[in-house]
Parts: structure tokens; C-alpha cells; sequence
């Protein structure tokens, strides 16, 4: 295995083309070696096949035209076609149920098709998110199925990806990387297989070690992300600009404060800290708080937007509210968690209309322009690039009201004529 690792002769199957597999499946097969791309999804599959990426990524339409034309890459939905592979990587989500515990139904039906389909001999990798025990469950559950003995007739690691949209491929060449093996030599063939192109360090570790390491680190971000959040509650009620407070503070050498805004999304930190003490014995008050106060946020927003409202005596169920952004980051059509989801259900029910707008995601109308003309208020729930350059009093002509919500610190000096909000921004 170790020869063929470094001879490029060594055949992979990515099981799972989303925001991590296909980025993933891109870097080894343009690194040399033959990759097949597995995923129940037809259209992705016919999309991969012809070049075509399905997500928003930069460089990814140039890096993935080149791995197919290359003959490296391809995709399917039949698992036979990646049978006998001597590598394969596991990149499916691992979401939360209603009830705030793990589904892992994704992962354990990913290690169910590899058992059925590997060899002796072959590597897995879970890169996917997991629970502190899940891979060393997972081994025994490819034993039970197989016959195969773990650290002998195959090998496991989690390796957790740390890359962040919209730099993800830059990152996965220059962010450290961390191995946990089942055994030493499993994470010791890992870091030989990624060495193809990661520059950054690789820590080698055991499995659950790496998995907690995971969600220590989305968990520590969570946790400080809500003591921003809670600042800016403050702010509201002293009456100051919380940016300006932070800003101030974090000129202390060793105070960096984050940044407050209308919530957390994406994959990892609405979820991570859920899943870091999901197996645990004892209640963590900390971590359980933080997540409630981030939750909490796209109804400070409404708060936000209905004491504008009130202010020009306009009742809520006869206002029209355009909302820029869907996605949960800027610059990203990334929507998952995504708190500007959440507060448009918040106030669904409340208003008269709900328009969106989103340069990534799509919405309900097609321009900014088309969506703001007649409304009433524009609450801002993504820092897109575009919003921050945005001619406030070209559209507030357009507008029947002229009210500003602002969940992301994009406007940094209200407009006039506006009835401005935003979270931390003073007093509401």
C-alpha cells in the first residue's frame, strides 16, 4: 500500500461529491491519482462527468475541468464501480436531528456500501464531522460485516477537514491536517496518501483524539462567537456601538474578541458543539448556553425589524420586507443552518410579504433593485460583497419605507433618510 501511495498507483473512491468529497476528489486525482467520485445523486454525478461543478467554489470550475479531461476523475452511482478500490475517503454529512442528537445514518450506510464493496488491505478515511467513538464503531461495524480485523485486514482514520468556503482549496494544500488511526501505521498511510498535496503539518493521533480535536475547535469558535452576541445585547441596552467596544478591546494583546451578528450557520458550529457532548455523561452549562444565544439571534433581528416598524406606526402584517442573502456566508451559496433561513421563518407568519435576494443563492426576485422596489424594510442576513457597496439613496427611492435592518455589520454609517437597526449598533 505504502509503495502505491507513493507511486500514484494507488486507486481511491471519494463516497460523498458535496462541499468537502468533490473539492477532495479534485486534489487527488489532480495530484496523480485515479479517483472515482461515488454519489446517490444523479444530477451531481452527470454533472461532475461533464465538468461541471454544482457548488459555488473559486477555482473550481478550472481544477475540476482538469481532473476530468485528464481521465482521473470520474463519477457514479453504482457502487460496483468502486468495488476493490485500495482507498476510500467518507465526506457525507452528518446532521442533527429535531431533538439536537447526531443522525448518522449517512455515515453508517457510506461504511456499509464500502464493506461490501473494499478489499483486504484498504484504507478508509472518515472525513465527515462525527461523534468522540464514532470511527472506532465504524471499524467494528466493517469487521462484523466483513470478517476483516481492523489495523491488520484494513486500516481507518478520521482525518477532519478544517477548510472554510470560499478558501478551500488554498486550505487544503496549507492548512495543517490532522490523522487519528485506529492504529499508528492506518494514520501513518494516511498521512503518506495526503502528503501528495497538503504542505501544511500533519499531526498523527488516534481516532477519537482527532475527533475530538474537531469539535473543540468549531465548539471554542461557537462558544466565543455567542459571548460577541451577548455583548451586543449589552450594547443595546447602554446604548453604544458594540463594533466600536470590540474594536477598542481587541487592541489589548491578548483580548480578540469575534464578531456578533444576526446568527451561526454552515455545516460545522451550529452543530459541532451538539455533537462534542452528545456521548458525554455530565451537562455541559457552557457550551448548551452558547448555543442557545447564537440560536437566538435572528429574533434579536426581528426585534430589530418590528421596533422600526413601530416607529412609523406601520403594522407588521402590512409590511413588505425584502431580506438581502440567503446563504449563512458571504460570498457563498452555502445554506445550510443558515440563520437568515431562520429569521425568514421567524417572520413569515408576521408580515405581509417576505422578498429575498441573494447573488449566489437566488430568491424570489432577481436583482436587488426588483427586490427592495415598494418595500417597506430591507433587513441585510448575509455579508455579500455586493451589499457592502450598495447605493442606499438610489434605493431608497425605490422603497415605500425607508427602513434598514443590518444583521451583518455591512453598513458601517447609516444612510440618511433611513430607520436604521442593527444588531449592536445602540439602542432598539
Amino acid at each position: 500500500m505504502e509503495s502505491q501511495i507513493e507511486s500514484r498507483t494507488a486507486e481511491i473512491a471519494v463516497i460523498g461529491l458535496g462541499y468537502i468529497g468533490l473539492p477532495t476528489a479534485i486534489m487527488f486525482a489532480n495530484a496523480g491519482f485515479k479517483v472515482t467520485g461515488y454519489e446517490i445523486r444523479e444530477e451531481v454525478v452527470k454533472k461532475v462527468n461533464s465538468g461541471e461543478a454544482h457548488i459555488v467554489e473559486p477555482e473550481i470550475d478550472e481544477l475540476l475541468r482538469k481532473a476530468v479531461e485528464s481521465g482521473n476523475l470520474s463519477a457514479t452511482s453504482n457502487p460496483d464501480e468502486i468495488t476493490g478500490k485500495d482507498v476510500y475517503i467518507i465526506c457525507v454529512q452528518t446532521p442533527l436531528g429535531e431533538d439536537k442528537t447526531p443522525n448518522l445514518s449517512y455515515l453508517e450506510s457510506a461504511v456499509r456500501t464500502v464493506a461490501r464493496v473494499m478489499k483486504k488491505g484498504s484504507l478508509i478515511v472518515i472525513e465527515s464531522t462525527v461523534p468522540p467513538l464514532t470511527t472506532v464503531k465504524m471499524a467494528k461495524l466493517i469487521e462484523e460485516i466483513t470478517g476483516f480485523k481492523a489495523g491488520e485486514d484494513f486500516y481507518m482514520v478520521h482525518a477532519p477537514e478544517r477548510v472554510m468556503p470560499g478558501r478551500i482549496f488554498k486550505e487544503l494544500v496549507y492548512n495543517s491536517r490532522i490523522f487519528g488511526g485506529i492504529t499508528p501505521q492506518s494514520a501513518e498511510l494516511a498521512e503518506k496518501l495526503y502528503r501528495s498535496f497538503v504542505k501544511g503539518q500533519i499531526f498523527r493521533t488516534n481516532s477519537t483524539v482527532s475527533e475530538v480535536v474537531k469539535l473543540m475547535e468549531n465548539t471554542f469558535r461557537d462558544v466565543n462567537i455567542a459571548l460577541a452576541n451577548e455583548f451586543a445585547y449589552l450594547a443595546h441596552q447602554y446604548g453604544i456601538d458594540v463594533f466600536e467596544a470590540i474594536e477598542l478591546a481587541n487592541t489589548h494583546p491578548r483580548v480578540r474578541i469575534h464578531v456578533p451578528g444576526i446568527g451561526v450557520g454552515g455545516h460545522c458550529l451550529p452543530k459541532d458543539p451538539h455533537l462534542l457532548i452528545w456521548p458525554a455523561r455530565d451537562d455541559f452549562g457552557l457550551i448548551r448556553l452558547a448555543r442557545e444565544i447564537n440560536d437566538g439571534m435572528p429574533l434579536l433581528t426581528k426585534d430589530l425589524l418590528f421596533e422600526a416598524l413601530k416607529a412609523v406606526n406601520l403594522p407588521p402584517e402590512k409590511a413588505v420586507v425584502t431580506v438581502l442573502g440567503l446563504a449563512y456566508k458571504g460570498d457563498s451559496d452555502d445554506t445550510r443552518n443558515s440563520p437568515a433561513l431562520e429569521f425568514i421563518e421567524a417572520i413569515g407568519e408576521d408580515v405581509g410579504e417576505v422578498r429575498t435576494y441573494d447573488p449566489f443563492v437566488g430568491g424570489t426576485h432577481g436583482s436587488v433593485e426588483d427586490a427592495v422596489k415598494g418595500a417597506d424594510a430591507v433587513v441585510i442576513a448575509t455579508d455579500h460583497s455586493e451589499f457592502k457597496s450598495l447605493d442606499w439613496e438610489k434605493l431608497g427611492k425605490l422603497m415605500r419605507t425607508r427602513i434598514l435592518v443590518d444583521g451583518r455589520h455591512v453598513v458601517k454609517e447609516p444612510p440618511e433618510g433611513f430607520i436604521f437597526k442593527g444588531i449592536g449598533r445602540g439602542e432598539f
